[in-house]
């Protein structure tokens, strides 16, 4: 299982990234808009976090074919290897996926809201298939709708990997886990939130009294 971050915040990414086993990085235009960097500008930055094996996925932004082209050539260019190419499922979109398939290009498909566009876009050569888990809520039951894409890509033996995102919560993350997930990628306060709870820090400190009180020390020896 693949767990990524879906962030440009460097100082977060880079203690996550400490703690965590991180296979790399998400960004969309509205997260790398509010961190007011550059998209050059960020990947460097994340370079000096990220190992070279670990990924970044970068999305275009023009929504024409030749424009979604034009940008995934530029975004491959980034990086030697492991850089991904996002690109939304619209009619263009999977068009440009499918091209980028037969150019090397490897690309994740997202803004997916059902398991059907998921599953073009598996037919379509996109390595990654990012469904809006949290959004998709809006319009049924998201959750379900990416455990039924989960089921058809191992039914049809699609090579393509789920990387749900757009979570609100760990519940969320929780039933995908259960469900055998590939990938998710979460944001930083959702990871934070995966990884603490209030009783093991007080789990903690009553052993560290209990230990001082009798030894009369903090440590072992």
């Amino acid at each position: 299982m693949e767990f990524i971050l879906d962030s440009a915040d460097i100082k977060q990414i880079k203690e996550l990234n400490h703690i965590l086993s991180v296979t790399g990085v998400t960004t969309n235009p509205t997260i790398i808009s509010n961190s007011g960097k550059e998209v050059k500008e960020l990947i460097l930055e994340l370079d000096t976090i990220l190992s070279e094996e670990q990924l970044i996925f970068v999305q275009v932004v023009k929504t024409d074919f030749e424009g979604i082209m034009e940008e995934a050539k530029w975004i491959s260019s980034l990086r030697p290897k492991n850089i991904f190419v996002k690109i939304p499922v619209t009619h263009e979109g999977l068009c440009a996926i499918k091209e980028c398939k037969k150019l090397g290009i490897p690309t994740l498909a997202t803004t997916i809201y059902t398991a059907e566009q998921g599953f073009m876009a598996a037919m379509n050569g996109a390595s990654y298939l990012a469904p809006y888990v949290n959004r998709m809520d809006s319009y049924g039951d998201g959750v379900g709708q990416v455990k039924d894409l989960i089921e058809m890509l191992k039914i049809h033996e699609m090579e393509a990997k789920v990387v749900a995102a757009s979570f609100k919560n760990v519940r969320q993350v929780h039933e995908l886990l259960c469900a055998g997930i590939q990938a998710v990628t979460v944001p930083c306060d959702i990871a934070y939130k995966m990884i603490g709870h209030p009783a093991t820090e007080i789990a903690v400190k009553e052993f560290s009294d209990t230990w001082e009180k009798t030894y009369h020390r903090q440590g072992l020896f």
